[in-house]
């Protein structure tokens, strides 16, 4: 985020303000849906509704994305702040990071994960927060940081022809990667899962939703203040050379440090977990259904262990990564999430949808989705010479993003419509469907009697309601 702020400014800050609204849905209607399935994963989520082949097919797919998405993108973040920081090379940084982070990973399990990354991001919040003001003082303050840099850098929207943020695939492409990561991807969903009730679901997601305003301000304002006070610093350096600097005391800046490293580890772990639980549960255990709790933590321990081996393996690929990596991650998601979040979707919108039409819809969009990075990456090789390769190629992503949403939202309506003679009446769909999150929602607020004692209903919708508020108090703002 930061290093997109120092090349391009506050608009990259949209992607974290699409995040809340995806956030808030996913508190009040998905969350029930979710815990009442009481799925342990997110693919099984698909078995239930589906059958095996999807849930197989979507749990593999998110294994391959967590290795050579999220990995892979964590640990050069990382190999860039140890390389400002303390002058080791990248992939030397990558491998211990790497190493520390699978040792406690393995050896802890889920709760491990959950704790660290509990304290884990207090301290973040903490040194960015430190981090950022002690930046707007050495500047001049927010007028001061106006003043230094282009009047575009604090426009939030952008025209259509950006290469980056188009204002049109801000407002209905990244919603399509959002749903996918916040109410899909079991990375995220885990927690939701792990909540005793629908209403500690619903109040984490508003929380995370509040939250979600802060990167806006400690992520990617320091970035602008990075290109204010270091000309000609753009890209991933930007925050590792306003750290480097010395707008800091030492004591505050080895905090900080310890803060961002954190954070890494913490989306570290969470990945190696997120990705022991899958093949644990939607792979081993869908084949030895009587193996004992044991086996299972046995297993999942391996699986950590061989995710943890395979990126130190994939470290080469560093390299790969451009200079503004959040792009790049927003990139190869905007290729892959689309045909996810429309069997998503409509699985829990049209009670017909297919299990033909869901796995069907997942292949042949997860193909077209793959070809485009393919094409892509040949485009920068200098490789293609055809006109419209190079043209595809150059699509915006989240351009592309719409248009494979739509392509995937007509193949499952279609192939739905094709199948429904065909569908395994054995596969147990799931009951509580949207219209059943309605009519919960509507009960609760049926309850709120005027003169009653605030009740948790009445705390989150006031919640959601001052969250819209300020998202449209900073689109004012910043228009």
């Amino acid at each position: 985020l930061a290093g997109s702020g120092a090349s391009r400014g506050l608009a990259v800050g949209q992607f974290e303000l699409m995040a809340i609204f995806i956030l808030i849905i996913l508190g009040w209607f998905l969350a029930p849906i979710y815990i009442k399935s009481g799925v342990a994963t997110m693919p099984e989520f698909l078995e239930k509704r589906f059958g095996s082949s999807s849930s197989k097919f979507f749990a593999g797919i998110s294994i391959f994305i967590y290795i050579f998405t999220k990995i892979t993108v964590t640990i050069f973040a990382g190999g860039i702040l140890f390389y400002k920081i303390f002058g080791f090379s990248i992939y030397t940084s990558a491998i211990i990071i790497l190493l520390i982070t699978g040792l406690y990973s393995v050896i802890g399990g889920a709760t491990a994960v959950i704790r660290t990354q509990a304290f884990q991001a207090v301290m973040l919040l903490l040194g960015a927060i430190i981090l950022t003001l002690f930046g707007l003082n050495e500047v001049g303050g927010f007028s001061g940081l106006k003043q230094s840099l282009p009047a575009d850098y604090f426009n939030m929207f952008k025209p259509v022809s950006d290469p980056d943020f188009p204002w049109t695939g801000i407002i209905f492409g990244a919603p399509i990667i959002a749903f996918w990561y916040w109410c899909a991807d079991h990375y995220i969903v885990q927690k939701i899962l792990s909540a005793k009730t629908i209403n500690d679901a619903r109040q984490g997601s508003l929380l995370a939703a509040f939250l979600k305003i802060f990167p806006i301000f400690i992520l990617v304002l320091p970035g602008l203040i990075a290109a204010a006070l270091f000309p000609g610093t753009t890209g991933d350096e930007a925050y590792p050379t306003l750290l480097a600097s010395n707008i800091l005391p030492v004591g505050i800046k080895g905090f900080v440090v310890a803060g961002l490293l954190a954070a890494i580890m913490s989306s570290l772990s969470s990945v190696f977990n997120v990705t022991a639980a899958l093949f644990t549960n939607d792979f081993y255990k869908q084949k030895y259904p009587d193996a004992s709790d044991r086996k299972l933590v046995l297993i999942g321990r391996l699986s950590t262990t061989l995710v943890v081996i395979t990126a130190i393996l994939c470290v080469p690929l560093i390299k790969l990564v451009g200079s503004q990596i959040y792009i790049f991650l927003q990139s190869v998601q905007a290729f892959i999430s689309p045909p996810i979040t429309a069997v998503f979707i409509f699985a829990i919108l049209m009670k017909k949808t297919t299990s033909k039409a869901a796995l069907w819809t997942l292949i042949i969009g997860e193909m077209i989705g793959i070809s485009r990075l393919i094409v892509e990456v040949l485009n920068n090789l200098g490789i293609l010479n055809q006109p419209f390769l190079q043209y595809y190629a150059g699509t915006n992503y989240l351009h592309f993003a719409i248009f494979l949403f739509v392509v995937s939202s007509i193949l499952i309506i279609s192939i739905s419509l094709l199948t429904q003679n065909s569908e395994d009446p054995k596969i147990n769909k799931i009951k509580y469907l949207l219209a059943d999150s309605f009519s919960e929602i509507k009960i609760g607020i049926n309850r709120l009697k005027p003169g009653s004692a605030v009740s948790a209903y009445k705390t989150n919708l006031i919640l959601s309601a001052f969250i819209v508020l300020l998202i449209i108090g900073l689109w004012s703002l910043w228009y």
